[in-house]
């Protein structure tokens, strides 16, 4: 995680902005001028062209590409390239999962030398540890980082993560499962190359898991749009405003649905915005 909160330093910021284009999250006339595929690179490339002196990473959403089918995932490569090119650190946001060589290819795909090439990457950790170590040999091969499903923003996330697992909930079991193995990675900021997904809705579950996981960075959405704010996201930070990054997609892509004007202007201003409610609450 070192290169990431080196980043995170230099602009002063622990935000990543999420690209994650629907047809609704684009400006009026996008899709009348130009194919689905163009038109979400166009958007991908001028929010990263409108955030890159402000935020120091982007969490492309490898669905929402995924969907326009093979033109999707020429404009997921171009949008990950452009994003590296413009010095912004990129965790690929594809939640993979599955065993063996197929791990292997997964990892290989998005933390390689292949299309896709992040600097991390999102991983579902509950098929175990056969599932997770191929993507983290990788990025210990790379110098990349990988960050593992462990408490989900979503509302039924509780449906499962939350089920008793031998005296504590499976989420909590999730996290000792990653500390446990990303032990032999700790760079020279304190934190490993395995760091987890823990979502700003349950600001209790993340206060949980700072206090037991010092080593662990968090890759923390639900930032805007689904209701946090900077209160909760302080929670996720040590005593020296290191160990987070907080994601926000929908509050910063669609902006100008409620700032109005030029959405690349509209984006930076809720980035800004964003970034300075965090430094406040760090503070």
């Amino acid at each position: 995680m070192d290169k990431l909160i080196e980043k995170i330093s230099e602009k002063g910021n622990p935000t990543v902005a999420g690209l994650d284009p629907r047809p609704s999250h684009l400006p009026p006339g996008f899709l009348d001028r130009l194919p689905p595929a163009e038109a979400y690179l166009e958007f991908s490339l001028g929010l990263i062209d409108a955030l890159a002196d402000i935020v120091p990473a982007v969490k492309p959403q490898a669905a929402c590409y995924e969907a326009l089918g093979s033109a999707g995932m020429s404009v997921l490569e171009k949008t990950i390239t452009c994003a590296r090119e413009a010095g912004l650190y990129v965790i690929g946001d594809a939640k993979r999962a599955d065993i063996g060589s197929t791990a292997e290819a997964y990892a290989e795909a998005w933390l390689g030398d292949g299309a896709f090439s992040c600097d991390a990457v999102t991983v579902n950790p509950y098929l175990g540890s056969d599932g997770i170590i191929p993507f983290l040999d990788a990025a210990k091969s790379r110098g990349g980082a990988v960050f593992a499903l462990v408490k989900t923003s979503n509302p039924s996330s509780s449906e499962l993560q939350d089920i008793d697992a031998g005296g504590a909930p499976l989420w909590m079991r999730a996290a000792e499962l990653a500390e446990k193995l990303g032990g032999d990675s700790i760079g020279i900021h304190g934190y490993s190359s395995l760091g987890a997904v823990t979502g700003l809705t349950h600001p209790a579950d993340i206060r949980a898991l700072r206090m037991r996981f010092p080593h662990m960075f968090f890759l923390v959405p639900g930032y805007g749009a689904q209701g946090g704010g900077a209160s909760e996201a302080a929670l996720a930070f040590d005593s020296r405003g290191l160990g987070a990054i907080i994601n926000s997609s929908r509050a910063i892509m669609c902006a100008w649905k409620s700032r109005g004007g030029d959405y690349k202007t509209a984006a930076r201003a809720e980035a800004l915005a964003m970034r300075d409610s965090l430094r406040d609450a760090l503070s």
